[in-house]
């Protein structure tokens, strides 16, 4: 495959009306936090809630009418499965979607709520790449790849065209890399016309597939990690997607679980967005490194479709991990008042208490005492550590649970 950059430009016209042209804006706050100008590229908006609803539409636009009547097959725990079945659903033709037996409800029904048939196989996903293609085999379905097509590739590159279209003058680009098609794709776009642009791929620690393939100068398969980054949880890179990564990628860099907590409590709280964590590594990268002081810089947010109890996890480690939430257990002697005094000193230091949990009757409780367990709320790290110091001078005997 020899994807061009004129592949891209006729993908664009052929996404026309049917694919949202996201925004990308200049965030004052990131910004500010991480020395560069840095605009956000919020494919978090797009239909479906991610950027994988651009190949699928283009890869089943491209097929032939006698390929259509036959259906086509995917498989996917998520984001692909529902551009799979939303770019199904326009072209009026049979699609079935294999998830993994543990998919999340709610990726099940949303997908489903485009007309698509799910059978749910498999405990990972090669195993329900393995039913996808038993499926193909009997009713001779087209099989859309996630990743490793040249028209999907296509697809995704006309992301870069609209970086380059909406910032004429940008310095480098971020971007999430699992199986690489999103990249493959806007190196593509963006190295064709403007060679010196920076694009820098962002993935997992604990799914660095691509970037040890490229360290090796060949293809790579790991193990993999437990992650929250399942969108970008890839054991092994594409063929196509590593030619072309392999050869316009400036580098790739590694993120943790915790700075893209970090980067999507960020994301919730001042700029309003809801990204799920494999779209937020790029920004998680960004403000842990603060890499690009001074320059303009493009972050991918690829996509936020974000399970509602993770979500909730989310919030309560993103106070944690920024020093705005601190869980301390004190053991009291069971008298009247004996709580009043420690939160009175709490007080004092206008902390705020979230949450109050009581102890009789744990058998590490002694007699005659209470265990209270204080969920309390400060300003930052710095307001957190002076109310640390404060309850030590006061002789409060406590020990931090968080």
């Amino acid at each position: 495959m020899n994807l061009t950059y004129q592949e891209i430009v006729t993908s664009q016209s052929i996404q026309g009306n049917v694919i949202r042209r996201t925004p990308m804006e200049l965030s004052a706050t990131f910004s500010q936090m991480t020395g560069s100008k840095l605009y956000l590229k919020s494919e978090c908006l797009q239909k479906t809630g991610s950027f994988k609803v651009r190949g699928a539409y283009a890869k089943i636009y491209s097929l032939s009418k006698e390929e259509k009547k036959k259906g086509v097959i995917a498989a996917s725990a998520g984001n692909h499965a529902q551009g799979v079945a939303f770019a199904s659903s326009l072209e009026n033709i049979p699609c079935t979607i294999v998830m993994p037996l543990n998919a999340s409800p709610a990726k099940v029904a949303a997908t489903k709520s485009y007309g698509a048939n799910v059978v749910l196989d498999g405990t990972i996903y090669d195993e329900s790449w393995a039913k996808a293609q038993e499926i193909a085999d009997k009713t001779g379905g087209q099989i859309i790849h996630a990743f490793d097509d040249e028209k999907v590739i296509a697809a995704q590159g006309v992301i870069g065209l609209e970086i380059m279209e909406d910032l004429p003058d940008v310095d480098e680009i971020y971007l999430p890399i699992g199986g690489g098609g999103l990249a493959a794709g806007v190196l593509r776009a963006i190295k064709t016309k403007k060679p010196n642009v920076k694009v820098i791929g962002v993935q997992s620690n604990a799914f660095p597939a691509m970037k040890k393939s490229l360290d090796s100068g060949k293809l790579q398969t790991v193990i993999g990690e437990r992650t929250i980054a399942d969108g970008i949880s890839v054991k092994r890179p594409g063929e196509f997607t590593f030619k072309i990564i392999n050869e316009l990628i400036d580098d790739i860099v590694l993120v943790d679980d915790s700075q893209i907590v970090k980067a999507m409590f960020l994301l919730m709280e001042r700029t309003k967005m809801v990204v799920e964590p494999a779209g937020a590594v790029s920004l998680a990268y960004l403000l842990e490194k603060k890499p690009s002081k001074g320059k303009k810089v493009v972050s991918i947010l690829s996509g936020g479709n974000v399970d509602m109890y993770l979500l909730g996890q989310i919030v309560a480690k993103g106070l944690t991990e920024m020093g705005r939430m601190v869980k301390i257990f004190v053991l009291l002697t069971d008298k009247p008042g004996a709580l009043k005094e420690v939160v009175d000193q709490i007080s004092a230091l206008s902390v705020n208490i979230v949450e109050v949990v009581h102890d009789r009757l744990s058998s590490s409780i002694p007699a005659g005492t209470a265990g209270v367990t204080l969920s309390l709320e400060t300003e930052d790290q710095k307001h957190a550590q002076k109310l640390i110091s404060y309850l030590k001078e006061k002789n409060i005997q406590f020990k931090i649970v968080t």
